[in-house]
């Protein structure tokens, strides 16, 4: 017969266990591994909280020094692998099996480690897919998050790096698990109360402030010719025709070459008010020049960025704010918004197959998918039309019943044929396959599938597969931007000339782009002085970032 209430018991024996080391919530920093030893069980699944920026790193550090002999084979659910000493925890076997989003500083040591046999993976997910299971199949015994202040009572203010932390403690606090927050300060009232405090069982203050990837500025500097060809082909080849004016970019210089072409480039084409105007998008720096032109009506952030919380505090009519002026972000309630409320996603990838399904994994670097395939999918289930949605489901079937012909959301891949340390972009093959096959995966992690994409965007030009009308034009749509690449050298030269007779495959040439006006000279700032300047000195850029 079943003991209900079981594992409310188990959580008060192990906020029992904890409290002796406590002064009400409040653990001092010194006594984090006594803590973490108290509360954490051998195979306990834990997320520790290792956002895309946010990273709660004290308690990181606190759980890579356990002793191994009182905590181990811990089964770690978290969105990102950023840290060291998120793997150092499987090296020690305080841990051993990993669910996971993104892993990009680490994907190299990840890659070596599921080789070697150091991590059993349960899966690469999307954000928004790990999330889901936090609430059926992977929900945390015990949850170590991060934020910027609490009070005596537990209640915590996430300031603007909010990110993943409430998704993460709902999940946690209401299925009897534990909640341990690591926090900047312990102040006496917090400027708003973003996780109450009934959901925080112990706070530990931090010596110092928990760190924060810049993971979204963009030099203008290092903006290349090619990156802006590609930008104003993409703004005049797909923006414009579909008149997109709900969208995300992903990272790269490529999207943030489309950011600073806005007020310039496309300005003249008429197009303000027109396209881009309303966003989900981390407060990426190189958006301000078109928000102060007027472009943009409004953004929903994922999480923050290092430098913007002035910038952000100035421009409330752009972002969502408390009543403290700061950013309110929230990873789970963005990605849906991505998913479902945006017509586009555009973004690059490392690899490009001959059908077009990409991926970001190589043979020696595993950097996960964060939440592009989310951002990256036709959201099967949306219902509500929009011009753009409705002419990219028209091309895809041109022959279908108007009233009950789905709509599409463009997914846009974006970047040159060939990339860093001159690797071709497309390939035959993805690395991605010969990874499951090493590993014995039933699924090879792929970024983007095939059927999703809707357009290839190169210095070739731009390749619209909605307008394929079977597998093997696909295929030669895709070798017909691919340049100089093993894959472009294998096209079939007749073909692709019927694509763009067609207007499959568009050229510079037939959009009306010289390829001699792609200089830096378009660029709305060239710098991240100019950045600062366009702001009205709100901007700060972290110090690596300066050079003036």
């Amino acid at each position: 017969m079943s003991q209900w209430g079981a594992e409310r018991a188990e959580r008060a024996q192990r906020i029992t266990a904890g409290a002796s080391l406590a002064a009400g919530k409040i653990v001092g920093a010194d006594m984090a591994v006594a803590l973490l030893e108290a509360v954490i069980k051998p195979f306990d699944r834990v997320c520790l909280e290792g956002d895309n920026q946010k990273q709660a790193d004290l308690l990181a550090r606190a759980l890579a020094d356990v002793d191994p002999a009182k905590i181990h084979d811990l089964h770690m659910v978290q969105s990102g692998v950023v840290l060291p000493e998120h793997l150092d925890v499987f090296e020690i076997g305080v841990a051993k099996r990993l669910d996971y989003a993104y892993s990009g500083p680490q994907a190299a040591r990840i890659a070596k480690m599921l080789f070697g046999g150091q991590i059993e993976l349960g899966a690469v997910h999307t954000y928004l897919e790990l999330f889901a299971r936090y609430f059926i199949d992977l929900t945390p015994n015990v949850a170590l998050i991060a934020a910027v202040s609490a009070d005596r009572d537990g209640n915590l203010y996430t300031g603007p790096n909010t990110e993943d932390t409430p998704t993460v403690v709902e999940a946690a606090a209401f299925k009897s698990g534990v909640v341990i927050a690591q926090v900047n300060a312990i102040v006496d009232k917090v400027p708003r109360v973003d996780i109450p405090g009934d959901r925080v069982h112990f706070v530990i203050e931090a010596p110092k402030p928990f760190y924060v990837e810049p993971l979204f500025t963009r030099d203008p500097g290092a903006i290349t010719e090619t990156q802006i060809l590609t930008a104003m082909l993409a703004i005049k080849g797909i923006y414009a025709p579909y008149g997109v004016k709900r969208l995300n970019h992903g990272i790269g210089f490529n999207t943030a070459a489309i950011e600073l072409l806005l007020p310039t480039f496309a300005e003249r084409l008429g197009l303000k008010g027109k396209i881009a105007t309303r966003w989900a998008l981390n407060p990426h720096p190189t958006l301000i020049p078109a928000i102060e032109s007027g472009f943009v009506e409004q953004i929903h952030c994922f999480g923050s960025e290092v430098g913007m919380d002035d910038y952000i505090e100035a421009r409330s009519d752009i972002y969502f704010t408390g009543p403290d002026g700061s950013l309110r972000s929230n990873r789970a309630f963005c990605q849906t918004a991505g998913l479902y409320a945006c017509d586009m996603f555009i973004g690059s990838t490392l690899q490009i197959d001959v059908n077009g399904n990409s991926s970001t994994v190589t043979t020696s670097r595993i950097a996960g998918f964060g939440g592009a395939p989310n951002m990256g999918s036709d959201a099967r289930g949306r219902r509500h039309p929009s011009q753009p949605w409705l002419q990219a489901g028209k091309e895809a079937d041109p022959d279908g019943s108007p009233a009950l012909r789905r709509g599409r959301k463009l997914v846009v891949q974006i970047g040159e044929t060939f990339g860093e340390g001159n690797a071709p972009t497309f390939v035959e093959k993805l690395d991605a396959i010969a990874l499951a096959e090493r590993l014995h995966l039933d699924l090879a992690p792929v970024m983007i599938y095939a059927d999703d994409v809707t357009h290839i965007v190169t210095e070739e030009g731009i390749a619209n597969l909605l307008l394929c009308r079977d597998r093997d034009e696909r295929e030669q749509a895709v070798r017909g931007v691919a340049g100089y690449t093993e894959v472009g050298r294998g096209r079939d030269a007749k073909m692709v000339r019927r694509l763009r007779e067609r207007g499959v495959i568009q050229r510079p040439e037939d959009l009306g782009v010289d390829v001699l006006d792609a200089d830096r000279s378009l660029l709305a700032a060239r710098s991240i002085k100019d950045l600062v300047r366009w702001s009205g000195g709100l901007y700060r850029p972290p110090s690596k970032f300066r050079n003036w």
